[in-house]
């Protein structure tokens, strides 16, 4: 079983401070740091280690190399992974002395993806592959449009939720992966049980999945409901830990485990991601998550 993560690739400047910055304030950082990144790089990578066929597909700038190189060490196929003659996505990142992050994103290649290309890239996959979606490429709802007409189970991760996430069919998703913020601009609520009824109620025939930080996760379909705490940890940058977890709970769940399973496998690679620094550089190998 397929899964094509049509996602970004970002260049990562991380600064490493004692509070975010403030509007009008200069403050001096502890250190810089380049790292791969993207949330489509990151889910790429999570799903390689937690054992998925995974094909990345978009565009990569040309300084980007590197981050093809990152994928490909991780056992991602980048045979869709087209180069791009403009500057790669980059993402300015501050993490403060807490392990918290805010980020600043430049789209780049990202925002360059055109309806031909996404066609060519569509066009080697079919019934019954799965496609991962973020919202850090454009063209996100010709994508999920055509994907759903190949009859591919569609996988959107709503980060960072805008308009251009308005613009999609959200009733040809079959899975949702969303933290609380995205959920309560998707549904118009704020508890997560009102969240997962409210998608439920809108997307019948989707399975929600919402992560609520330091309360853990829980999933929702028309037949179950699940939920799994967290593995406390001393976080040092949680910049991939949503990443992480996207990537292991969708390698669990088609691999046909259980969906408890895959939330509790999820939660355990997200702690361990936590605790290191980066984003695709944290991201655990799987015999690193025993659960």
């Amino acid at each position: 079983m397929r899964i094509l993560n049509f996602g970004s690739t970002n260049i990562d400047m991380t600064f490493t401070l004692d509070h975010i910055v403030q509007p009008g304030e200069t403050i001096s950082s502890y250190g810089m740091e380049i790292h791969p990144g993207g949330k489509g790089l990151n889910q790429s990578v999570a799903l390689a280690k937690a054992g998925a066929e995974v094909y990345h597909g978009g565009l990569i700038g040309n300084d980007g190399a590197f981050l093809r190189k990152t994928m490909l060490d991780a056992g991602v196929n980048c045979d869709y992974l087209y180069d791009s003659e403009g500057p790669n996505g980059n993402a300015l990142i501050q993490v403060d002395r807490n392990g918290q992050n805010c980020i600043v994103l430049f789209g780049g290649s990202n925002d360059q993806v055109t309806e031909e290309l996404a066609d060519e890239i569509l066009s080697h996959f079919g019934a019954g592959d799965w496609l991962l979606l973020q919202n850090e490429i454009n063209l996100d709802a010709y994508i999920i449009d055509r994907a759903y007409e190949k009859g591919m189970v569609i996988v959107l991760n709503p980060s960072p939720y805008n308009e251009k996430m308005e613009k999609c069919d959200l009733k040809k998703v079959s899975y949702f992966l969303m933290n609380e913020v995205e959920g309560g601009q998707i549904t118009g609520k704020t508890e997560p049980k009102e969240i997962l009824a409210e998608a439920l109620r809108r997307f019948p025939e989707a399975k929600i999945v919402l992560t609520l930080g330091g309360d853990g996760c829980c999933y929702q379909d028309a037949e179950q409901y699940c939920e799994q705490g967290i593995f406390p940890v001393k976080a040092v940058d949680t910049t991939a830990a949503g990443d992480t977890f996207t990537g292991y709970f969708l390698a669990s769940v088609m691999r046909g485990e259980p969906v408890a399973r895959a939330l509790k496998l999820a939660s355990k690679a997200s702690s361990i991601a936590v605790t290191r620094p980066g984003a695709s550089p944290s991201i655990p190998a799987a015999e690193e998550v025993v659960i």
